[in-house]
């Protein structure tokens, strides 16, 4: 079911949940402000989702309110995660769903890399 953006953060979203500990990920990246894992339903495949640690609902709220020192590090985790998967000679794609018309799923903002394969035009027509 998409979320609402704008609704208050939920501490027990599963993505709170995996950076607590209570439910396992296939971790590939961990710093101070970000935390990087394998998608367990891949759509592509190279599929990496990467976290804020903060409470973030979307990157609306997280560029509303996040540190500099948080959005700082959040965007270069996104791009040492790429670099060291490989994805970034041949390509990857970032997409972050933001609220019930891009049907966010999950209520913690969080960016899906997708690589490994060409993947078409950006929106089906």
């Amino acid at each position: 079911m998409p979320i609402d953006a704008t609704r208050p953060y939920d501490d027990q979203n599963i993505f709170a949940r995996i950076l607590r500990g209570e439910i396992p990920s296939n971790r590939v990246y961990e710093d101070d402000h970000a935390l990087a894992f394998h998608d367990i339903n891949p759509q592509a495949p190279q599929h990496i989702l990467v976290i804020p640690k903060g409470a973030y609902v979307s990157w609306d709220d997280f560029a509303a309110k996040g540190s500099d020192a948080e959005i700082a590090g959040f965007v270069r985790a996104v791009g040492q995660v790429a670099r060291a998967a490989g994805m970034v000679e041949p390509g990857y794609r970032l997409l972050a769903n933001v609220g019930p018309d891009a049907h966010q799923e999950v209520p913690h903002l969080h960016v899906h890399i997708f690589a490994g394969r060409p993947l078409g035009p950006m929106l089906a027509r």
